[in-house]
């Protein structure tokens, strides 16, 4: 693994800042890493400091966390909204493990590729946030099952670097009928789930490239994650309730047009 202290810092607050609003994450950390002359091995970096933003969102919502393990198996309408996350979470699972190597090999190795799906995303938010939708599902722990796996289905889109798995779930869930808010919560409980596989099963696939100072620049940018996402995740559903995606959606497009530009320029 090549990079600084600093390098880990600056990529781990990064990682906790963009994952769950939808302007892609893994796609500003490896256009940061790319950009800053950082390289790890199999990218095992840019994926286990998610583990970071995995732990700040289970914080947030740990009190829902225990109210649904406690459900299980007696509350019916626990038992359905865990139900619905492993539906969602599904097609994930099957489309990560038979296209992980493609997927971090080629995929993650494409500036160019991360830069236009950064504007494509941002357009389609921009779009999207301006269609008169009308939200039919307005209670997280009662989207039907069609829309869950609807939403599951579309997340797998996000396994292309640039395109946002927040973003991707969040318009799948709107498009489907959920409100904003609905929708981004949603989104953040299915990641808990496809997060976590996607550590696991990376350090797994990548344990060979792991050393002393690879871990110690884990370390830093796993815990600059977890802080930086804790503040966002209790502010992002508020400001899209709120606000809506027009913000984020400029935000992808002014990244990718200067990623282009640099690209272009030779940087």
């Amino acid at each position: 693994m090549a990079g600084t202290i600093l390098d880990a810092l600056i990529l781990g607050v990064l990682e906790g800042l963009t994952e769950f609003i939808p302007v892609s994450s893994t796609g500003h950390i490896l256009l940061a890493g790319h950009f800053l002359g950082f390289d790890s091995t199999g990218k095992v970096f840019e994926v286990v400091i998610q583990l970071g933003a995995i732990l700040a969102v289970m914080g947030v919502y740990a009190a829902r966390l225990w109210q649904m393990v406690r459900g299980l198996g007696s509350d019916p309408k626990e038992m359905r909204f865990l139900t619905s996350i492993l539906v969602a979470f599904f097609p994930a699972v099957l489309v990560g493990v038979l296209a992980h190597d493609f997927i971090k090999d080629v995929l993650f190795e494409s500036p160019r590729l991360i830069a236009t799906m950064l504007i494509l995303g941002g357009v389609i938010l921009l779009v999207v946030d301006r269609m008169p939708l009308q939200a039919r599902h307005h209670d997280t722990d009662r989207l039907p099952f069609r829309v869950a796996l609807g939403i599951g289905l579309v997340q797998c889109l996000a396994m292309i670097p640039g395109v946002s798995r927040s973003g991707a779930t969040i318009v799948g869930g709107l498009l489907m009928g959920a409100d904003k808010r609905t929708a981004a919560e949603f989104s953040f409980f299915l990641s808990m789930p496809t997060m976590s596989a996607a550590f696991a099963y990376d350090l797994f696939k990548n344990r060979h490239a792991l050393d002393g100072a690879a871990f110690g620049e884990i370390a830093i940018g796993f815990a600059a994650a977890f802080i930086a996402a804790l503040i966002v995740v209790r502010w992002v559903l508020g400001y899209i309730g709120r606000n809506g995606f027009a913000f984020f959606g400029w935000w992808r497009i002014i990244v990718g047009v200067a990623v282009w530009a640099a690209l272009l320029a030779g940087l």
